[in-house]
């Protein structure tokens, strides 16, 4: 039997009686359980107002937005303003634009002996010569103290002499570029802006005072002599600032060669003969070429003999060798009427040669042992 507060299919399957119910009082009617709906919420709509609690408020992150772009804008103005002050109050001037090197003018003039060339061993044309007393090789390329200048450094100007010392023996000891056979070590030590100058003086030579091949390096023709290894040399080194970015250093050198007949076999034991050159150089030197050891070669005065005059050196020095007499002939004349490149023609005689003397020379003699008288 029911009791009163249980339901209306009978009492609660859990043995629950109506007393320890606290719902046991209520009771519903068929018809209100049946008017019932089950709704399933989404899940949106599960989240209720937790979904809103987390959402960013639209008006708070276009604030924050403004602050960072104003905090951005002062910034970059301030970084502007600084980089303008630091410029217009930096201590030091502006540089110049770079000075470009101008061209090499070269000068040469070949030496025409007076009678024969004498012959001999090297040794023994060396010991009767001028030369018998001139160190050997780059040891007679001896620069003078460094001592620093208004602008440049102790080791600027010490940097400049090494560099123009390198130059020389590169340009008149190397066997490869006396023989023909390189450029190179010459090549390696120039301005590049000087470089399309050389090339063409190398592979284009010209007696016209800017494009000769001898005006940059000492070259022998190599289908007539070849050089002895022992170079005998003598000369000074002087250097001076010429601006407050300019370094100039003047060398002045004397290098005689013994020379042999190009011919195969086995030479003549005394079919050697001396051949002598001068070379008067100017260089210059900026802050970059003492920093990449390189410089720019200005002028070129070379003196070169025996050799027949007048004579094209322009791409090789071709020496009078051992019993030879210069071709007695007077200087190339000059059409004033002609067209084309002018030529530069000049010519010397040989004062010193190498013929026995009966007292050795003495090794306060001039460095030179030519004398050139050049004619027109």
């Amino acid at each position: 039997m029911a009791h009163r507060g249980d339901p209306p299919d009978g009492p609660a399957e859990n043995g629950a009686s109506g007393q320890d119910d606290e719902y046991g009082s209520l009771v519903f009617d068929e018809s209100f359980v049946r008017a019932a709906r089950l709704q399933e919420f989404s899940a949106q709509e599960r989240m209720g107002d937790h979904a809103r609690a987390v959402r960013s408020l639209p008006g708070r992150a276009v604030r924050s937005g403004s602050r960072i772009a104003l905090a951005l804008m002062i910034l970059i103005a301030l970084a502007f303003g600084t980089a303008v002050f630091m410029g217009l109050s930096h201590p030091y001037e502006t540089p110049a634009a770079a000075r470009k090197p101008e061209p090499l003018r070269m000068t040469l003039v070949p030496l025409a002996p007076r009678g024969t060339v004498p012959a001999g061993t090297p040794a023994t044309l060396f010991a009767s010569s001028p030369a018998a007393h001139h160190p050997k090789g780059k040891e007679g390329i001896s620069p003078p103290a460094a001592r620093h200048t208004a602008d440049f450094s102790e080791s600027q100007v010490s940097a400049a002499l090494a560099t123009v010392k390198d130059y020389l023996a590169a340009s008149s000891l190397d066997p490869d570029v006396l023989s023909g056979n390189a450029v190179r070590p010459v090549e390696s030590l120039l301005d590049p802006d000087q470089m399309q100058q050389f090339d063409r003086s190398v592979n284009e030579p010209y007696d016209d005072g800017q494009h000769a091949a001898t005006g940059w390096l000492v070259r022998f023709d190599p289908a007539r002599v070849t050089p002895d290894p022992e170079i005998r040399v003598r000369g000074t080194l002087r250097y001076a600032q010429t601006g407050t970015d300019a370094l100039e250093v003047v060398s002045d050198h004397t290098f005689t060669y013994a020379l042999r007949p190009a011919v195969s076999g086995p030479q003549p034991k005394g079919g050697a003969s001396l051949f002598t050159v001068r070379r008067e150089m100017r260089f210059r030197f900026d802050r970059e070429d003492l920093r990449l050891h390189r410089l720019e070669v200005q002028t070129s005065y070379l003196q070169a003999g025996p050799q027949s005059c007048p004579a094209d050196t322009s791409g090789a020095l071709r020496p009078l060798l051992a019993g030879e007499r210069a071709v007695p002939r007077g200087p190339a004349g000059t059409d004033p009427y002609a067209t084309g490149r002018p030529g530069a023609a000049l010519c010397g005689t040989l004062e010193v040669s190498s013929l026995p003397s009966r007292t050795p020379a003495s090794p306060q003699g001039p460095p030179s042992p030519t004398a050139a008288r050049s004619r027109p």
